[in-house]
């Protein structure tokens, strides 16, 4: 049975953007459980249909990049939770991750202060690095951090840095299932020795739930890892064990893996680019002991992944999966 997140002191209003992704949808469930009321922000209403069924969640629609919008929506809320961000820009030279990542955070930011909200819990990366990170997505991720860390004293602020993160609706083991699908096992995997430390999407909620109460993770930073370092090789592996697929990886040298981002970069949706690669070239992993995140992760991804890739298994998008006590 899943774990449910406690209430915490009270009933709070808690404003939430990019809530309806696959994170925020998690993290959204489980404060509605808890008794919170959640105000989503997204681009369109018909973003936030999973989400219809909670009485408790709110969804309004708008231009989230609007002043007035994000000063309406902030106003009254007890905390905020910025989830924004993308993997993929639609260009080429930055500017989407900056516009997502650095200019929508100022001016949610903006909006904060100016309606007095007291609590930000913010979504960002292991490897964000304004000045040394590899890849747009990195960098600009890092100028976020910068611009939450020197906000007034008034506002008290969280930042969580998770590795890659994995659940029955992600885009990790998902993606990589629906590839071998299609191309009978055979895989050309760029960067296949990268390393990450995958964390389930559960954990991650269940801090962000737990930093809600303030208290020892005030104006702190949080990377989170799950209890396993992995190659993006060995990913795939338990991807397709997990799903029952064959599976035939073919390790490109990074010349070959440039050309082939260069390559599906152009392709609808974006399943692969220059940016994507130039992140794998630092390995997602924590670098200090368990007592550096605010609670050890022990939900492994060889464990939980055939619950929902399995060809029999019927995971339901309300996770069923077992969450970790807190």
């Amino acid at each position: 049975m899943s774990a449910p997140i406690p209430i915490i002191e009270r009933p709070r209003l808690i404003c939430i953007a990019g809530g309806t992704g696959f994170v925020g949808q998690e993290i959204i469930f489980g404060l509605a459980r808890a008794g919170h009321t959640i105000r989503v922000l997204t681009r369109a209403s018909s973003h936030g249909n999973d989400l219809r069924p909670l009485p408790s969640v709110e969804i309004a629609a708008g231009d989230v990049y609007n002043p007035d919008f994000l000063r309406r929506n902030v106003d009254g809320c007890d905390d905020v939770i910025n989830l924004v961000g993308i993997l993929n820009e639609r260009g080429f030279g930055g500017a989407g991750f900056r516009r997502a990542h650095v200019e929508f955070t100022a001016a949610l930011l903006r909006a904060i202060a100016q309606t007095r909200v007291p609590r930000l819990l913010h979504m960002s990366a292991l490897n964000a690095d304004a000045q040394r990170g590899a890849s747009h997505y990195l960098r600009t991720k890092g100028e976020a951090e910068k611009l939450i860390r020197a906000a007034p004293a008034a506002l008290d602020w969280t930042i969580f840095r998770p590795s890659v993160i994995f659940g029955p609706r992600d885009s990790l083991t998902n993606r990589f299932a629906a590839l071998l699908r299609r191309t009978a096992g055979v895989l050309p995997l760029a960067r296949a020795g990268a390393r990450f430390a995958p964390i389930y999407v559960g954990e991650v909620a269940a801090a962000f739930a737990r930093a809600l109460r303030g208290g020892a993770t005030s104006r702190q930073s949080y990377d989170l890892c799950g209890p396993d370092v992995l190659t993006l090789e060995q990913i795939v592996r338990i991807t397709a064990h997990a799903a029952q697929l064959p599976c035939h990886i073919y390790r490109l040298p990074d010349a070959l893996a440039r050309v082939q981002a260069a390559i599906m970069q152009l392709l609808p949706g974006k399943p692969f680019s220059t940016d994507n690669y130039r992140s794998l070239l630092t390995d997602s992993v924590c670098r200090h002991d368990e007592a550096g995140q605010p609670r050890p992760a022990t939900e492994s991804l060889r464990v939980l992944a055939p619950l929902w890739l399995a060809p029999t298994s019927r995971v339901p998008r309300s996770q069923t999966v077992p969450r970790p006590a807190l």
